[in-house]
C-alpha cells in the first residue's frame, strides 16, 4: 500500500534515521570534541559565541513558518539529513576527536546559514545525549565548527559561483566541500586554543590541521559529491521547490 500523507512519510523517515543510528552506533570514542577536551572557560566561550546564533536561527524559524506552513517540515527533514550524515566519524586519536562528513553544506544551501545553525545544533544534542557523538561541554564548540562555519562556508560558496554563472553541479559540489573542510579549519582552532596551555598556538593548530588532512581530504569530496547529488535531483525533480527555497530563480526553474 503506498502512503500519500507527507506528513506521515516523514515521521516514519525520522522514526527510522534513529532507529539506524541508535542500534548501529559505533563506540563511544567517534566523536565530534570529545567531553572534557576543552577546558571550562574556553567552553564557556564557545557557548557565548554560538548562543545568538543559535537565537537567531530560532527567529528565523518562528518568522518563516508564520507564512509558510511547510518550513518546519523541510526544517525537521534538513535536521535528520544532517543527524545521519554526521554519524558516520572515522576516529583521529592524535587529535581528540573525529573526522566526518558534515551534512552542512546541504542545510546551509536548501534552508540558509542561519536556520542550518539551528539544524546543526538539534543534531549535535541528540548525538551528544543518546550517541556520545561530542559531548554537552563542547556542544557550543560543535555548534560554532560545524554550524556556523559550516553552513556560512557552505552558503557563501555557492552563492557567490551562483553568481558569476557557476554551473549548479559544481556550484554545489564546491559548497559542500568548504563547507565540510571549514568545519575543520575551525575545529583545528578550538582544540588548539583550548588544550595549548603555555604553549605557542600555531605549531599545535599545524599539528591538529595536519592530524585531519588523510581523513579530511578524501571525505570533503565525498561530501561535495553528496551535496552536489542532491541539489542536482532537487533542481532536476523538483525544481519548484528550489524556487520556494530561494535558491532559484523562477526564471531558473526546469520547466
Amino acid at each position: 500500500m503506498k502512503i500519500q500523507n507527507p506528513k506521515f512519510k516523514f515521521i516514519v523517515l525520522t522514526l527510522f534515521t534513529v532507529h539506524c543510528s541508535l542500534f548501529t552506533a559505533s563506540d563511544a570514542h567517534a566523536m565530534h570534541i570529545s567531553e572534557g577536551i576543552l577546558p571550562f572557560n574556553w567552553a564557556a566561550l564557545w557557548f557565548l559565541v554560538a548562543l545568538p546564533f543559535v537565537a537567531y536561527g530560532l527567529r528565523r524559524l518562528k518568522i518563516l513558518s508564520k507564512t509558510d506552513l511547510s518550513i518546519k517540515p523541510l526544517v525537521g527533514l534538513m535536521a535528520a539529513i544532517v543527524f545521519v550524515i554526521s554519524c558516520m566519524p572515522i576516529p583521529v586519536p592524535t587529535a581528540g576527536t573525529c573526522s566526518h562528513p558534515a551534512g552542512t553544506g546541504i542545510s546551509g544551501i536548501l534552508v540558509g546559514p542561519t536556520i542550518s545553525i539551528l539544524v546543526t545544533a538539534v543534531a549535535l544534542l541528540i548525538q551528544a545525549l543518546f550517541l556520545a557523538h561530542g559531548g554537552l561541554s563542547t556542544w557550543g564548540a560543535d555548534i560554532v565548527s560545524m554550524g556556523v562555519a559550516g553552513s556560512f562556508a557552505g552558503y557563501l560558496t555557492f552563492r557567490a559561483l551562483r553568481s558569476v554563472k557557476v554551473n549548479m553541479t559544481v556550484a554545489a559540489f564546491m559548497a559542500g566541500v568548504l563547507a565540510d573542510w571549514a568545519t575543520y579549519l575551525t575545529t583545528s582552532v578550538e582544540l588548539a586554543s583550548g588544550i595549548r596551555g603555555d604553549s605557542p598556538f600555531l605549531p599545535l593548530f599545524y599539528k591538529i590541521l595536519i592530524a585531519f588532512i588523510p581523513t579530511q581530504l578524501p571525505l570533503g569530496l565525498l561530501e561535495g559529491a553528496m551535496t552536489s547529488g542532491m541539489v542536482v535531483l532537487l533542481y532536476k525533480k523538483r525544481p519548484d521547490l528550489l524556487v520556494k527555497m530561494r535558491v532559484l530563480k523562477a526564471e531558473e526553474a526546469i520547466s
